[in-house]
């Protein structure tokens, strides 16, 4: 079964249904989501509002890309100072 992105808007929808005291095996039916999701998403988005989500996401992707940058430059530094110490 293939993967269906939902859009941030759709998360805090749904999320914000729930709030309203929907059941929530009802609302999960409805999106056509599972109940793992649902929860998998409560646990990450819980009152956030549609702005703050995408600020939360871009910081996971720019913190993402900032540990891969820094992992490259300790892996460049551990190779430089293993030639300097063979020269010695």
């Amino acid at each position: 079964m293939p993967k269906r992105k939902s859009s941030v808007a759709q998360i805090v929808s749904v999320l914000k249904q729930a709030e309203v005291d929907v059941l929530i095996a009802e609302l999960i039916r409805k999106v056509g989501i599972t109940e793992q999701t649902y929860y998998r998403w409560d646990a990450k988005y819980a009152g956030l509002e549609v702005d703050q989500v995408r600020q939360v996401k871009q910081l996971r992707d720019e913190n993402t890309r900032l540990k891969q940058l820094l992992a490259e430059l300790t892996l460049d530094k551990t190779m430089l100072q293993d030639v300097q110490r063979r020269k010695l």
